[in-house]
């Protein structure tokens, strides 16, 4: 039985759902959950906790990065390349100079209109299915605010449809279709993004991700090592609790003035300023699970290891 996570470089084409389905058969095991979808066609970091570590995906930290490619000229139905075609003009002549002009538009905190192909649920149906209906308007998806860290530009091809490398941090809810839409909407040719690969999501990077195929082979030489429970959760402030404490703890019971037992207090006392959840461990650091910090007072929120 595992417990932790995996960061699987999720192939073209199949879903996040359909990950996990692999995963199940894989590890044969059934307690597996997602943090965060990937469009079928992008690739790349997708986190899975496997276990009792499902109890700490909502704990994860924000923030996504990709690699994107956007093809100008091309519009489509669902922003991307996999889509119906609904206009088609050459550009030769667009620049990368031209194109950079309008990329500063697309950091920092702005409004998105999520694509029309998209999970974003409207009235209780998702966009998707309305829009495979026919039933959904432009004016009927609801914009949002999302904060875009960087845009750097990778490469530019030119060609009767030049496209566009960039590298994008941003931050979760972010739609990358959207910023190839609305950047070609911009330059007045249009554009439709053509490929997609996510280099980082929520704690997790591409570098420490496995494919399907490793995985399987990792399994069969029963080599297979999960990241820790905690793996990703290192922004949040941390406390060690003796014996008896844990014992209190792990029994669901408050500890009064928990948090003057954290680790480097200054440093961590700085993090609970912005977060309210605590990694919780043992005298000898072993990972308990996640308190939430109230006062001084430390309340359990996940307890992975009740102790009897």
């Amino acid at each position: 039985m595992f417990n932790g996570f995996i960061s699987i470089d999720k192939p073209p084409i199949i879903t996040a759902h359909d990950c996990v389905s692999n995963l199940r058969k894989l590890l044969k095991q059934k307690k597996i959950g997602h943090g965060g979808t990937l469009d079928p066609m992008a690739t790349g970091v997708l986190p899975i906790a496997v276990g009792n570590a499902t109890r700490l995906l909502r704990f994860l930290p924000e923030g996504k990065a990709y690699n994107a490619k956007i093809r100008f000229g091309i519009v489509t139905n669902t922003d991307d390349i996999t889509g119906e075609v609904l206009s088609d003009r050459s550009c030769p002549n667009l620049t990368l100079d031209e194109v950079e002009k309008y990329l500063p538009l697309f950091q920092g905190t702005i409004t998105q209109r999520p694509p029309a192909f998209s999970a974003i649920q409207v009235n209780g149906k998702r966009l998707y299915d309305l829009a495979r209906r026919g039933e959904i308007n432009e004016s009927d998806i609801p914009i949002r605010e999302v904060e875009i860290t960087e845009i750097k530009v990778l490469g530019w091809t030119e060609g009767d449809y030049p496209e566009l490398d960039v590298a994008i941090s941003c931050g979760s809810g972010t739609y990358i279709r959207s910023i190839a839409r609305d950047l070609g909407e911009k330059l007045g040719y249009g554009a439709t993004l053509s490929s997609l690969r996510r280099t980082y999501s929520n704690g997790f990077a591409l570098e420490a991700s496995l494919t399907f195929e490793q995985v399987a082979e990792l399994m069969r030489s029963q080599n297979l090592k999960v990241l820790a429970p905690d793996h990703g959760l290192h922004f949040l402030p941390e406390v060690l609790l003796g014996v008896d404490l844990t014992k209190r703890w792990c029994m669901g019971q408050t500890i009064k003035d928990g948090f003057a037992l954290t680790v480097n207090s200054l440093e961590e006392s700085a993090k609970l300023e912005t977060h309210n959840y605590v990694r919780t461990y043992t005298e000898d650091h072993q990972f308990l699970g996640v308190s939430e910090a109230i006062g001084s007072d430390l309340q359990p929120i996940v307890v992975l290891h009740p102790i009897n």
